[in-house]
C-alpha cells in the first residue's frame, strides 16, 4: 500500500511517498515559496536523479500537480501511475478535544478542523487546503487526518488544567493540548523496541529538540504529561520562543515598552528564545561554534537552554514515578553531543548518566547508567503513513 504524505504550510508543501507495507521511502520533496515567481522546488526519488528547480509556482494546486506529475515521470517517477497511491496522509497540527485520534476525512472531519482554527491560526487553514487540494487533483483516493494533538489526549485532567476560572474552559476549551505529539509517540514506540520490552512496561521520557522544542512524559505507551500547553509557546526555551515566562510579564512589558497585544505576542513567539538570548541567530550550530570561540552570550544561551530541559526531565521523572529511557530526538536532539551532555548534567543520582565517546559520536545508545538513554532520529512521516494504513485497513 502506497501512501502520499502530505504537510502543507502557507507557503510550502512538503512530500513523501511511501510503501507502508515495508516502510520503504520511495521519494520525498518539498516546495517552498509558493506563490512566488521563484519558488523552490526540490524531488528527491530513490534511486534516481534528483530534481532541483526555482520557477513559478502560483498556487498549491500547481506546487501539488507538479510534484504528482514526477511521481509518475517516466524519468524521474517511483510509480507507474497515479492508481497505485493507495491514501494520503495529512499532518493536522490540531485536533482540540473534538480529535483524539487519526480518523479518516469526510466533510464532517473538515468542519471539526475548521473549527479548531481558533486553536491554532497559523497552521489549521494551511492543513485544510491541502486536503482540499487533494480532493480536487485525487479524486476518490482517501485521505486520513494525523493531529499533532491526538497523542496527548491521555493527559489526565490534573496535567491539562490550567488554575484559571473553570468558566474559561467550559466555554473555551483553554487547557494544555501538547504538540509533537507524532514525533514523540514514533521514538517512544522505537525506544521500546530497542529495550525489548512492550512499551506498556515501560517508563519513558522523550524530548523532541528542534527549533520548536517539547519534552513528555510517557507512562506505558501514554503521554501524561507534556511541556507545551495550549499553542507552542509554553514549555522549554526554543529558537525564537520564551518558553514558560512569568505571565504578568506580558502586561507589563506591553506597558513598558508600549506594544499591543499582538505586538508582545510576536516578541514571544519570534523574537526571543534562542534569538533573543544571543542577539544574533536561533541557528544552534552556529550558537555551538560562537560557544566554543567564547562567546559569552551564546554560552549563556546554551545554559539556559540545558537548564531548563534538566528541569524538565527531573520533574517528569517525579511525574513517573521512576525512569526506564530517556530519549533525544530531532535536529538538535540527534545532532547536539554538547545540548545531551548538559541536559544531563547532576542526574547520576537519578540512574542517568552517558558514555562521553557515544554521546560524541551519536550513537544510537549513549549511556552507561542504569536509564537508557537514547539518540533515535524521529520520522513523524513513517509514522504518519502507518497511521494512514492502519485507518484505511479498518
Amino acid at each position: 500500500m502506497k501512501i502520499f504524505v502530505l504537510n502543507c504550510g502557507s507557503s510550502s508543501l512538503k512530500f513523501q511517498l511511501i510503501e507502508a507495507d515495508n516502510d520503504q521511502l520511495l521519494a520525498k520533496g518539498v516546495v517552498e515559496r509558493i506563490g512566488a515567481s521563484d519558488a523552490i522546488l526540490t524531488y528527491k526519488p530513490v534511486g534516481k536523479e534528483p530534481v532541483a528547480q526555482t520557477r513559478e509556482i502560483p498556487s498549491h494546486e500547481a506546487a501539488l500537480s507538479l510534484v504528482l506529475g514526477l511521481l509518475s515521470d517516466p524519468r524521474h517517477g517511483v510509480i507507474s501511475s497515479m492508481n497505485e497511491i493507495s491514501g494520503v496522509g495529512h499532518r493536522l497540527v490540531h485536533g482540540g478535544e473534538e480529535f483524539v485520534s487519526s480518523v479518516r476525512i469526510d466533510d464532517k472531519v473538515k468542519e471539526g478542523v475548521h473549527r479548531c482554527i481558533q486553536f491554532a491560526p497559523l497552521h489549521n487553514p494551511h492543513n485544510l487546503k491541502g486536503v482540499e487540494v487533494c480532493e480536487q487533483l485525487m479524486p476518490g483516493v482517501p485521505q486520513v487526518g494525523v493531529f499533532d494533538t491526538a497523542f496527548h489526549h491521555t493527559l489526565p485532567a490534573e496535567a491539562y488544567t490550567y488554575a484559571l476560572p473553570m468558566e474559561l474552559y467550559r466555554k473555551h476549551r483553554i487547557r494544555r493540548y501538547g504538540f509533537h505529539g507524532t514525533s514523540h509517540a514514533y521514538v517512544a514506540q522505537r525506544a521500546a523496541e530497542y529495550i525489548g520490552r512492550p512499551i506498556g512496561e515501560l517508563k519513558i521520557i522523550t524530548c523532541h529538540l528542534g527549533n520548536g522544542a517539547s519534552v513528555t512524559a510517557v507512562d506505558g505507551g501514554h503521554s501524561v504529561e507534556t511541556s507545551m500547553g495550549f499553542t507552542p509557546l509554553e514549555g522549554l526555551v526554543m529558537g525564537t520562543r520564551s518558553g514558560d515566562v512569568d505571565p504578568a510579564l506580558i502586561p507589563y512589558i506591553a506597558k513598558i515598552e508600549d506594544l499591543s497585544m499582538a505586538q508582545v505576542d510576536a516578541l514571544l513567539n519570534k523574537k526571543s528564545g534562542m534569538l533573543g538570548l544571543t542577539e544574533k541567530t536561533n541557528d544552534f550550530r552556529e550558537i555551538e561554534e560562537a560557544a566554543e570561540q567564547g562567546d559569552e552570550a551564546s554560552i549563556l544561551a546554551l545554559q539556559i537552554f540545558c537548564h531548563r530541559l534538566r528541569k524538565y526531565i527531573g520533574a517528569y521523572m517525579a511525574v513517573l514515578g521512576g525512569l526506564d529511557a530517556l530519549v533525544f530526538t530531532a535536529g538538535i536532539g540527534e545532532h547536539s553531543p554538547l545540548v545531551r551532555a548538559w541536559s544531563c548534567r547532576n542526574l547520576e543520582a537519578f540512574g542517568i548518566a552517558l558514555a562521553p565517546e557515544k554521546n560524541q559520536d551519536n550513537a544510537f545508545e549513549i549511556s552507561t547508567g542504569r536509564v537508557k538513554v537514547l539518540v533515535i532520529p524521529t520520522n513523524e512521516e513513517l509514522a504518519i503513513a502507518r497511521e494512514t494504513e492502519r485507518i484505511l485497513k479498518g
